[in-house]
């Protein structure tokens, strides 16, 4: 089976992190990447944001050396805008210029963003073709398979942004309306993949190795991206991609493997956006840590509590000493 390419970028694997405000920031996509993932994607960055040089927008545009294929993600849908945003992504090092086409959130698409993009296919490919002209490397698209199920027009657009110089897609097989529940549509994810020549990655309900193989299998999709499950399991991406090459299945993480994560994972983001910032930021990826384990709860109240980083280890220290004498 061969592995992706998007472009000029080949990829080591098949699973690829997908794009997650506040998860796959600087400090997860590092940790992911260490883990298997063949390319990491950013949060999603506005493009207005660039353009009125918004500080806190600009920090987002950070890359680390050894992450890379790295894609940044854009949001926006002023061709011209998103032109002189996609430049500034390329000058920041991104491997990938990848546009939000299937955020749901009501805070982004009630500006004609997101998922609203799908609604007006014209004004989309005029957008992906605007960036494809501004810089070299890659552009890419991520969307839906719809507005709702009435209006399932995912290959629609899809030709629409391969014509315009899109070099790749991902699509979630679910619509904005359904958000994140039921299934993923895999059969309407297989239309996409019919309708271009250009790859295309499968996004939604992908958990393990498995779950990828038949999303591939049953779509003809070149790769998965890997969201949800991905937030406090970053080896979830060596598992699929072992899987999908081998056939073999990888054994879970052990509870010391995740706290020691834990710890990794806060010590990045205490680096990169400060203790403040990183501890309360880091409430909510322990409680996926650490769930499923042995008096979980307990923990993750304890850790609501914490103000820093060695109380935050002090904490975990406590929980694996109590876990040692309970053996």
């Amino acid at each position: 089976m061969k592995k992706p390419v998007i472009g000029s970028v080949k990829l080591d694997g098949w699973a690829v992190l997908a794009p997650m405000a506040g998860v796959s920031d600087l400090a997860y996509r590092v940790i992911a990447r260490k883990h298997g993932a063949a390319m990491t994607t950013a949060e999603m960055v506005s493009s207005r944001g660039l353009y009125y040089k918004n500080e806190k927008t600009e920090e987002m545009l950070k890359i680390a050396p050894d992450e890379h294929p790295v894609a940044l993600q854009l949001f926006g849908n002023q061709a011209e805008i998103m032109a002189l945003a996609a430049k500034e992504v390329e000058e920041a090092g991104a491997d990938v210029i990848d546009i939000n086409m299937g955020c749901p959130m009501q805070k982004v698409v009630k500006n004609g963003d997101g998922c609203s993009m799908m609604k007006d296919i014209d004004n989309s490919a005029k957008v992906v073709e605007a960036m494809v002209k501004a810089v070299k490397v890659p552009v890419t698209v991520k969307m839906r398979i719809g507005w709702d199920r009435e209006n399932l027009n995912s290959p629609e657009l899809a030709k629409a942004v391969e014509a315009a110089g899109a070099a790749a897609i991902t699509v979630h097989g679910r619509t904005r309306e359904e958000m994140y529940s039921g299934k993923a549509d895999l059969d309407a994810i297989r239309k996409v993949v019919e309708t271009v020549k250009i790859p295309v990655f499968g996004n939604g309900d992908i958990v393990d190795g498995p779950s990828a193989k038949r999303m591939m299998e049953e779509t003809g999709c070149v790769g998965v991206a890997i969201g949800r499950a991905a937030w406090g399991n970053p080896w979830i991406f060596n598992a699929v991609n072992t899987y999908l090459e081998s056939g073999e299945t990888v054994e879970e993480p052990s509870w010391e493997m995740r706290l020691s994560m834990a710890r990794t994972h806060l010590g990045n983001l205490v680096k990169e956006k400060g203790e403040y910032t990183a501890i309360r930021e880091m409430r909510a990826h322990a409680s996926h840590y650490f769930y499923g384990l042995p008096k979980a709860t307990a923990l993750r109240r304890e850790i609501m509590k914490c103000e820093s980083e060695g109380t935050f280890n002090q904490v975990v220290d406590l929980y694996e000493e109590e876990l040692g004498l309970s053996e």
